[in-house]
């Protein structure tokens, strides 16, 4: 194997689309990629969105996405699509696929090596970001091209078996939010005609009255999966460090009123600091689950209605009045417990696959970091 520098492998492609002229119905943000995903799953449309000034950067099939900010998040795709990204989402491809072969590049970038080197010659603290000038100092070990086929036939193997599991993963998630409307009906036009409460009676915004010095729990937006409530990762920051950030606790609920199309809700399982973009609600124990209510909030049908009154273009916000008067179902409790049993049942299948996935995952890892 010799050594060799990225930016002597690797170009950065920055071909910029006329945006009066834009041939391209697709855009892809920094939230339509996943931590550790080399598949996009979701995309933005130039038809219905208001796209900011710096979507001009050109994307085709088979090249590189990597978000350059905060990569320590490791968002790295292959686009299966042609369309437009921001300048700060670099658009890579090998210089030459009889050196260094394009299949391998992305898992070069899932490296703890390549990320070590992103966050260290990383600048600015709030929002850190990398240059493509930084990256190209890399150095790494180029196998021979022969060993780069294999290794690259081993990799996508393991990366599409892995796939697998998180289909079923999703799969699961959809078989219970099924299982929430059977149950319930549609908890916005309320079609089973349940009891109701405003959101602000029976699941108040009330942050945690604890407060805990030292590392603490520092939860930021990109940190959540959408859809799922799932934390990617947990950061922790000592809590003299922290700005605009308030306390939660496990009886909270931490609903995003930012950008909801994004279904980001999740149930804390410990104390922490969330940003404010995170309303901490806290259901009556009495009245209303925190896991029902998780459910509620995460729901199409919710979703669709917070969206539809959600205020401003580049980064709306449903509106906190709105989510205050907001009519809460509230079905007997032997029934949201009923539905929080189901829930139990899908997260220990969900736990069995994620063991597998994680087990494929350290398999993928030993192979492009030795």
């Amino acid at each position: 194997m010799k050594v060799t520098k990225f930016g002597d492998v690797v170009h950065e492609v920055k071909i910029n689309v006329d945006r009066d002229n834009n041939p391209y119905e697709f855009y892809i943000a920094g939230d339509h990629m996943d931590s550790e995903d080399l598949t996009i799953h979701r995309k933005g449309h130039f038809a219905t969105d208001d796209v900011g000034p710096a979507f001009t950067r050109i994307f085709k099939p088979g090249q590189i996405l990597y978000g350059s900010r905060r990569t320590y998040l490791k968002k790295i795709a292959v686009a299966d699509f042609e369309g437009i990204c921001a300048n700060t989402t670099f658009v890579l491809e090998t210089k030459d696929n009889c050196v260094f072969l394009q299949s391998l590049l992305p898992f070069i970038m899932l490296s703890d090596k390549f990320t070590e080197w992103s966050v260290s010659h990383s600048k600015g603290s709030t929002n850190p970001y990398v240059l493509f000038s930084d990256l190209a100092s890399y150095e790494f070990e180029l196998p021979s091209l022969e060993e780069q086929s294999i290794l690259s036939k081993k990799l996508w193997a393991a990366y599409r078996l892995k796939e697998s599991y998180k289909r079923l993963l999703t799969a699961t998630d959809e078989m219970v939010k099924s299982q929430f409307i059977e149950m319930f009906g549609n908890p916005v036009t309320n079609s089973k005609s349940w009891q109701t409460k405003a959101i602000m009676e029976v699941a108040p915004e009330q942050p945690s009255k604890k407060r805990m010095q030292g590392k603490v729990w520092l939860l930021n937006l990109d940190m959540i999966e959408s859809n799922t409530g799932k934390v990617i990762e947990k950061v922790y920051e000592t809590s003299e460090n922290t700005l605009s950030v308030q306390p939660f606790d496990e009886g909270n609920v931490l609903f995003s009123k930012l950008r909801p199309y994004l279904n980001k809700v999740v149930v804390p399982d410990e104390y922490g600091l969330a940003t404010t973009e995170l309303v901490p609600l806290r259901p009556n124990q009495e009245k209303l689950h925190k896991v029902f209510l998780s459910y509620l909030l995460r729901s199409q049908q919710f979703v669709t209605f917070a969206n539809k009154i959600s205020g401003g273009t580049k980064m709306p916000r449903m509106p906190l009045a709105e989510l205050r008067k907001f009519e809460c179902i509230l079905p007997p409790m032997s029934e949201q417990l009923k539905f929080v049993g189901i829930t139990e049942q899908a997260d220990k299948s969900k736990f069995e696959l994620r063991k597998s996935i994680d087990a494929i995952d350290q398999v993928i890892k030993s192979l492009i970091n030795g």
